[in-house]
């Protein structure tokens, strides 16, 4: 027996290799979502967040473009990409409104395409997003209490390129995102409210100065224009800001 053989603990005939590299994957696996969740609390907005879920889902699945769609009233809109084939992957689904992206905002399901040369259920979509370059497609939603607002995309340029570790890796990615975007746009949308606000403010001041009315008659001048010219309060309201004039 050898020194090495006499300082290994009895009862262990091999070391536990693979179980010590599947909890540093874990463990890496972790540490890369920590930082995440990080960076995405620490983000500017909605454009910076969707910028960082593509940027990290590149660096932590097995995938050649990603991108991500959110909803918006007249359709979806597509803010991130990290190719313009993304972009174009998504226009034929939203053009056409059938496709995976579309499905899986419908749904609120994960739509897995291991191999756009032999999956048959979009069949036209799939022959132009081969010809595209993209083999396996990847549309995993990303959903609130409120419903979906958006989905993720992953796509690579080799046939069956996601396992169930990369589906799994997606999902997490996607609660992240969900939280994510929801409460960048919840910031926006207090910030603009905010902005309409002093916005109509100041225009308030402005007749309430030129025609030596109170504020609530000088809120209903602004009102009645809005109603009669069928333009927003706070339209109306930059323009007279801006102009010194109302609308016509």
């Amino acid at each position: 027996m050898d020194e090495a053989d006499s300082q290994r603990p009895a009862g262990s005939d091999a070391p536990a290799e693979p179980e010590k590299t599947a909890l540093d994957a874990i463990s890496g696996a972790a540490d890369r979502f920590a930082r995440l969740a990080v960076e995405l609390h620490d983000t500017g907005g909605v454009q910076e967040t969707v910028d960082a879920v593509v940027e990290f889902a590149l660096q932590a699945l097995n995938c050649s473009h990603a991108g991500v769609a959110l909803s918006v009233r007249g359709g979806p809109q597509i803010p991130a990409v990290t190719d313009p084939v993304v972009a174009e992957v998504y226009e034929l689904q939203m053009n056409t409104r059938t496709g995976p992206l579309v499905e899986a905002m419908r749904g609120r399901d994960s739509i897995l395409i291991p191999d756009t040369a032999t999956d048959e259920r979009w069949p036209e979509w799939t022959a132009r997003v081969r010809a595209l370059g993209v083999r396996t497609v990847l549309d995993v939603p990303l959903t609130t209490a409120a419903g979906t607002i958006g989905v993720l995309g992953l796509y690579s340029t080799k046939p069956d390129a996601f396992d169930a570790d990369d589906e799994a890796i997606a999902r997490i990615l996607a609660r992240h995102a969900s939280v994510a975007v929801a409460s960048a746009r919840h910031d926006e949308s207090m910030a603009q409210a905010i902005d309409a606000r002093k916005l109509v403010g100041q225009a308030m001041g402005i007749l309430m100065e030129r025609y030596e009315i109170d504020g609530d008659r000088a809120f209903e001048v602004l009102k009645r224009y809005s109603q009669d010219t069928n333009t927003k309060l706070r339209d109306v309201a930059q323009q007279l800001v801006d102009t010194r004039k109302l609308p016509r």
